[in-house]
């Protein structure tokens, strides 16, 4: 069985535009889902953060036994630290989204090596929504996005527009992706969508969560 280690944001807030912090952490849905998919395949699961810090959960992605099902994971109390990891310890790697990793990841060194050493050695990369913001910094050898060429999804900016931040967020993933040469396939608003280029797989959206758990279990298989 497969070792994947899941890379979660550590942020609390996203600051937005006009200096103000939106509460925020990662998406429930969006790590319990695939993580429950992945256990259940027989798969083992690790969490890192930057810093090693205990991430926390956007309260608006709580849904009835979230929490519960959330504090039963006593290793995500106590992550590894990203800066720490060898990313050849690992199968796979996932990111979860929620609005924290446009905080974090979006511009962390730690992470965005770990995504180009797994990119170069050909194994999973799997992200879904937000968590795409973490592979904006990373860089190939040759010092190209990782992202350029590539065909992905991601949390749309319609989806930013319709959930009321578009206007005062910092940047905008989908178009941030565009500017480094992704080719970005946008579903319809909040629709199940998950784009499979290889061994990178990616989610548009927490609807689109099960979908990329399941491509990944086909990639690791």
């Amino acid at each position: 069985m497969a070792s994947v280690l899941f890379v979660v944001s550590a942020a609390r807030s996203w600051t937005l535009r006009d200096g103000t912090a939106h509460p925020t952490g990662f998406w429930a849905e969006e790590l319990l889902v695939p993580y429950r998919l992945l256990t259940e395949a027989g798969h083992s699961v690790s969490f890192a953060t930057p810093g090693g810090a205990a991430p926390v959960a956007d309260a608006a992605s709580l849904g009835d036994g979230d929490a519960e099902a959330l504090a039963a994971l006593p290793e995500l109390a106590a992550p590894l630290v990203l800066a720490d990891v060898d990313p050849a310890a690992f199968d796979a790697v996932y990111y979860p989204g929620g609005h924290g990793p446009m905080q974090d990841l979006a511009g962390d060194d730690d992470s965005a090596a770990l995504i180009a050493a797994t990119v170069a050695a050909g194994r999973p990369l799997a992200a879904v929504c937000h968590g795409l913001a973490a592979l904006l910094p990373a860089r190939s050898a040759s010092g190209d996005p990782i992202v350029s060429g590539r065909r992905l999804t991601g949390f749309t900016d319609e989806e930013e527009r319709q959930g009321g931040l578009a206007d005062r967020a910092p940047f905008l993933l989908e178009s941030s992706l565009r500017e480094l040469g992704a080719d970005v396939e946008a579903a319809a608003p909040w629709s199940d969508h998950a784009v499979v280029d290889g061994a990178l797989i990616t989610g548009q959206n927490p609807q689109s969560s099960a979908s990329a758990a399941r491509a990944l279990l086909d990639a690791l298989r």
